[in-house]
């Protein structure tokens, strides 16, 4: 599991969870927490339940969206069962007792916390969601619940990076229409008409122009990490059947309680 200074609080715990300390076999070796993939169900259950362990949230209730790489935002005031969870991939909650959930498989997940404020955020963050604003919409919807931009602290997980990363021309014409700052996350890649995309560097970068308290990035490749990490795009260069998620959790800790 990884932590970040940045979203170091008493009242708030964390945690970019790897593959490894799952129950899962096969292609889903390890940790995997989706309970969109063909996994053993009961297996995903008890992988989310070692995950909410090791974040120290044990106690709460973990809750994750159906991910549909948008814009969509759930402020979450109470829990709901994993199979009416709503289509969306980002959450925001200012009630203790609730765990916000992302899924990933090199996507960037991000989470987001105002400590003072005791408002906290997850989004899910591919190519698609952070050009469609999925990060500019967690924010609003955090100082709609309270925060304040200038307090609020973001911290990008692990994802796909640069090199491991090639698209096509036409990834990178509505990224740059979208965003026309970020021309330069493209470098040409080997192979003509195709481009290396630095999702991390784009995500971060759409963050530090929200003039947050601070962003941070965890400088690992999801792609090459094959021992820590599941990969989209690795399972689909094998033709393996499915893939596996690892989840990132924040949440905030009761009132009266510290670490």
């Amino acid at each position: 599991m990884f932590t970040a200074s940045t979203l170091d609080h008493s009242t708030v715990r964390h945690g970019f969870l790897s593959r490894e300390g799952g129950a899962s076999v096969g292609i889903y070796a390890g940790l995997n927490c989706g309970p969109g993939s063909n996994d053993d169900p009961q297996v995903v259950v008890e992988n989310r339940r070692r995950a909410q362990i090791m974040v120290g949230l044990n106690d709460a209730e973990l809750l994750t969206c159906y991910q549909i790489h948008s814009a969509a935002v759930v402020r979450v005031d109470a829990p709901w069962k994993q199979s009416d969870a709503p289509r969306a991939d980002a959450m925001v909650t200012d009630k203790p007792g609730l765990a916000l959930g992302i899924l990933t498989a090199d996507c960037a997940p991000v989470l987001f916390a105002d400590a003072e404020a005791g408002v906290i955020g997850a989004a899910h963050a591919g190519w698609k969601g952070a050009a469609g604003g999925v990060l500019q919409a967690t924010i609003a919807e955090m100082v709609a619940l309270g925060a304040q931009a200038s307090r609020i602290h973001a911290v990008v997980g692990p994802c796909i990076h640069q090199a491991s990363y090639e698209v096509g021309e036409d990834l990178r014409l509505q990224v740059i229409s979208a965003t026309p700052w970020a021309d330069w996350c493209f470098e040409r890649a080997a192979r003509p008409g195709h481009y290396q995309f630095d999702l991390p560097s784009y995500v971060s970068g759409e963050l530090q122009r929200q003039d947050l308290g601070a962003v941070e990035v965890i400088n690992c490749d999801t792609y090459t990490d094959e021992t820590r990490f599941f990969s989209y795009r690795r399972t689909t260069h094998r033709s393996e059947p499915d893939y596996g998620r690892q989840m990132s959790v924040i949440g905030l800790m009761p009132h009266g309680s510290s670490r």
